[in-house]
């Protein structure tokens, strides 16, 4: 926490930190490979590229149609600037702000405050808002969610998220089927040499390989909610706004009505983590961490 009122340094910390991420996940998926060929031998080397295949299919299929996917699903629905005139000049500020092209606006009839940002790309980006959010907040906490969700499409954390999750489902896949072939007697007795003891090693991680996958992704999506908040700062240079619309969030108990797993680490607060059995498996970290850094850059600011 060494450059926690700094928030360049914080920005190039998550990046970094991602990155070792995502290289860890390739380690992950090579190790199950190797684990694998170990337990039943070259018989099983034909599921890789099946399992790395069936995720591609389904996870990025969704990643290109990530806007109309997240619109069906949250129940948003699109507006137009004379819907909501002041709504799009904060829009347009963070725009001027940020560099990056008008998304399309989009708004979430739900009295829990929320927001989210969705899109393959900066040209194809849509953030949306509750009512309850724009309700709740002031201009400049209004301010700081834009800049928060803007954050997202500048950082490419829809793609980011599409890799994470491609990598977990293969990885999820490939244990999956090893494990039936594991029930129809698929290891190789035949094989007199086997070490044991690299069997029952293997056999494990095979095991816990889909939950280290889940504890990565995890991983991966709080330090783009970390990247976000601190680039969002770099937008308005105010983190204060920020900081008090987390504050707004942390004081409210309510959650939002469309609150499924398959899009609850879009939103700024997760409607998930609270029930949470562990943070390693949350998909933002602790709200009042986040408070926190943001107090820690104003006081320096």
């Amino acid at each position: 926490m060494a450059e926690v009122g700094n928030f360049r340094g914080l920005q190039a910390a998550n990046k970094r930190k991602t990155f070792a991420l995502l290289a860890l996940f390739g380690v992950l998926m090579w190790v199950v490979a190797y684990a694998a060929l170990t337990y039943f031998g070259g018989s099983s080397a034909f599921i890789v590229p099946i399992a790395v295949g069936l995720s591609l299919v389904s996870v990025w299929g969704s990643y290109y149609g990530s806007d109309r996917l997240v619109l069906t699903m949250t129940g948003a629905k699109l507006i137009t600037e004379d819907d909501n005139p002041k709504l799009f000049n904060l829009v347009h500020e963070v725009v001027i702000a940020s560099g990056l092209p008008m998304p399309k606006v989009a708004i979430v009839v739900d009295p829990a405050p929320n927001a989210f940002a969705t899109g393959r790309n900066p040209e194809h980006a849509l953030i949306a808002f509750t009512t309850g959010i724009l309700d709740a907040m002031d201009r400049d906490q209004l301010q700081g969610v834009i800049a928060h969700e803007m954050s997202h499409v500048a950082n490419r954390d829809t793609l980011v998220s599409a890799v994470a999750a491609s990598t977990a489902g293969a990885i999820a896949i490939l244990s999956d089927f090893l494990m039936r072939m594991m029930f129809f007697g698929g290891r190789r007795d035949r094989d007199s040499n086997s070490n044991p003891i690299a069997l029952v090693i293997s056999l494990a991680v095979l095991i816990m390989a889909p939950l280290a996958a889940m504890l990565l992704k995890s991983a991966i999506s709080r330090k783009r909610e970390s990247l976000a908040d601190a680039t969002a700062v770099s937008f308005t240079r105010n983190p204060a706004g920020l900081r008090s619309a987390l504050e707004v969030l942390a004081r409210d108990s309510t959650v939002v009505q469309q609150r499924s797993t398959a899009v609850a680490h879009i939103w700024i607060e997760s409607p998930l983590d609270a029930k949470s059995v562990s943070k390693l498996f949350a998909s933002h970290p602790p709200i009042e961490e986040r408070i926190a850094t943001l107090r820690a850059m104003e006081s320096l600011s």
